[in-house]
């Protein structure tokens, strides 16, 4: 996992309760990942029963004691941490409807558990009538959504590569945080880096009230001479959004709507989940209120309220200087 980083300031002195997905366990890859990147909080990852009920008496008996702030479940787990209401929750690739995707794909018969289990058992048996009981449980899905605060408290992450589940539409038509992410169906340490912890930031930044210095790129400095997304900017992005918060802004599309789709199209191809809900269309950047805006010569924004930072300027040549300018800042 040397892909992984560590964020020492996140989730500090947090439990954390992530949730396995089918046929696995707490001892699964994305345990290890967040025990990894994230050092100062407390992740715990129980081995959940096969029969759904009590799977899902486990997880609320787990919460009431342990008050997590924190939930994150993956595919079927996803499914589960849905239902624990009350918590910030993020649910990853979740197959809210389990029974139809275990009829789908061959779930059926003799299983064998992909992690190891504290109980030392290592398969178990699907058979109708345990698929008619999860078919039961997920009825209850949706049962708090109309509440604002769930509304606020719960992330809906959606691999565009996932063979398996395909639940974004119906996770969207509850709730308005739904998000897609490059990736497949079991989350890797690219994903989860890309994808998983910079919501968790987002998160952590509201539970602390953490306000971070404000950086606006304009979508020109992300591209080469081709209109192709610089890799020296994306590189540079995923850096500066660990200590700063960061939007994208790209032109108002006006009475061009094909223009509007295409440019938040290309922040989500390249960008990926940091241009969630940090994209800005405007045509007046001088009105953004923020501490940094980063864009090119041609932009030309007159008195910007923020600190003008100009990519190909004798100051600001590359994206390596303008990291190696904030470098210096040490995230002010």
């Amino acid at each position: 996992m040397d892909y992984i980083k560590q964020f020492p300031d996140l989730l500090c002195d947090k439990t954390v309760l992530y949730v396995h997905g089918f046929a696995s366990s707490g001892q699964s890859g994305t345990v290890k990942r967040m025990q990894q990147a994230f050092p100062s909080a407390r992740i715990i990852a129980p081995d959940l029963p096969v029969e759904p009920e009590e799977a899902i008496a486990l997880l609320a008996d787990t919460c009431q004691q342990q008050q997590p702030s924190l939930i994150v479940g993956t595919s079927m787990g996803g499914m589960y941490t849905e239902q624990l209401a009350g918590y910030w929750r993020i649910v990853v690739n979740p197959a809210l409807r389990i029974a139809d995707t275990m009829a789908e794909h061959g779930m059926m018969g003799k299983q064998q558990f992909f992690s190891p289990r504290q109980d030392g058992i290592q398969e178990f048996y699907v058979d109708k009538p345990l698929v008619k009981r999860y078919r039961q449980v997920t009825e209850r899905n949706f049962a708090h959504a109309d509440d604002d605060g769930e509304q606020k408290r719960v992330f809906g992450l959606f691999g565009t590569d996932d063979p398996l589940v395909h639940t974004f539409d119906l996770f969207a038509s509850h709730y308005r945080q739904a998000i897609r992410f490059h990736g497949e169906h079991r989350m890797d340490d690219r994903s989860f880096m890309h994808s998983v912890v910079p919501v968790i930031r987002w998160i952590d930044d509201l539970q602390e009230k953490r306000e971070r210095p404000i950086i606006y790129i304009g979508i020109e400095a992300l591209r080469d001479a081709r209109g192709n997304a610089a890799p020296s900017a994306q590189k540079a992005v995923g850096q500066l959004i660990e200590r700063y918060s960061v939007s994208f802004v790209a032109p108002a599309p006006a009475y061009d709507a094909a223009r509007y789709a295409t440019d938040n199209a290309w922040l989500q191809q390249y960008i990926g989940v940091p241009a969630w809900g940090h994209t800005i269309f405007t045509n007046h950047r001088e009105q953004l209120y923020g501490d940094y805006l980063i864009e090119t010569a041609d932009a030309a924004t007159p008195d910007t309220l923020a600190t003008r930072i100009v990519l190909g300027s004798e100051q600001f040549k590359t994206w390596d200087d303008i990291i190696d300018y904030y470098s210096l800042m040490g995230g002010q």
